[in-house]
């Protein structure tokens, strides 16, 4: 049950910038309580631990440019057919951790302890303990993409110093390449968070790239996944005859563009390819017996996915 406050808190348009490189200020409304009430939930994929880890949720406030073509008002359906509050899109942050081979492997790193998504995210440290994970153990950290509350947990919020410098930082070289282009060809919204990039991620000495569908970890494949930004990334997870796809941001919230997989959010910078690649996750997903996990899903955020209509249907596992 949500419990709505009438106090409303207002992220400027710099911390908007920091996570999806917007310059737009954005409001987030009152005290909910989390979508999520689980700190961390934990799976099998055969004999690989998988850990969803909560990072916290954006209220994120109403605005009639966030989808493309989708009123507030139809916004605002969506949610409440899904049993959501529609006084703000509750837009959870949910890290996933793998255990494997003996090495702890995170998906992404998160808003850094709230340095973006609002006065309700950086949860991860506290999901983490939670769960009995140490961040210190932590070797590799894969990276769907570069928006803000995907990295910033790699980097500490004034010095930029590295928070996983014991680890290997994965990424797509199309990502890394889009990201470091000269800041002059990159959209204006999006040139703060580049500069951000380009003054860490390029200088670090344990960063990887890698190129197409390729195995990163034990059990663990990258996927290229492109739309929502350029180098977009997915993960398959598998071991023991089951499969996890780990989905990134290619979809947002389970009642926006899951349900309706047409939707085009202002977060994606390619959004035909975006529709394209969410339909082709799901399909393939569909047709492997595979589970799904998406970012913004919540918690528990992982579990089996089908074909609804227009759209399609998430049932946690």
């Amino acid at each position: 049950m949500f419990q709505i406050s009438r106090r409303d808190l207002v992220l400027g348009a710099a911390g908007a910038s920091a996570m999806f490189g917007l310059s737009k200020p954005i409001a987030f409304i009152g005290a909910a309580e989390a979508q999520q009430a689980q700190s961390f939930k934990k799976y099998m994929i055969g004999d690989i631990e998988v850990f969803s880890l909560s990072d916290g949720v954006w209220e994120k406030a109403h605005d009639e440019n966030f989808i493309r073509g989708v009123s507030v008002d139809q916004t605002k359906a969506a949610l409440k057919a899904a049993g959501q509050t529609d006084e703000f899109v509750p837009v959870p942050f949910t890290i996933i951790a793998i255990r494997t081979g003996g090495n702890l492997i995170l998906i992404d790193s998160g808003t850094g302890a709230g340095q973006t998504g609002g006065p309700k995210a950086g949860m991860l440290a506290k999901s983490m303990a939670d769960a009995g994970l140490d961040p210190k153990s932590v070797r590799t950290v894969l990276i769907s993409h570069f928006h803000g509350d995907h990295i910033f947990g790699l980097m500490a919020k004034d010095t930029n110093q590295q928070m996983f410098p014991e680890a290997e930082i994965v990424v797509a070289k199309t990502e890394l390449d889009w990201w470091t282009q000269p800041v002059e060809s990159i959209p204006q919204p999006r040139r703060g968070l580049a500069q951000r990039v380009q003054a860490t991620i390029p200088t670090w000495k344990n960063v990887k790239t890698i190129s197409g569908e390729v195995d990163v970890a034990r059990g663990v494949r990258a996927i290229p996944a492109h739309g929502h930004t350029q180098g977009h990334t997915a993960y398959l997870i598998s071991n023991g005859g089951q499969q996890l796809i780990v989905t990134g941001d290619a979809t947002n919230a389970l009642a926006l563009n899951v349900r309706n997989p047409d939707w085009q959010l202002v977060f994606d910078h390619v959004p035909d390819q975006a529709v394209a690649t969410r339909k082709q996750l799901f399909d393939r997903a569909i047709a492997e017996k595979a589970m799904v996990a998406g970012y913004h899903w919540g918690t528990p955020n992982v579990g089996t996915i089908r074909k609804d209509g227009n759209g399609y249907a998430f049932t946690a596992a």
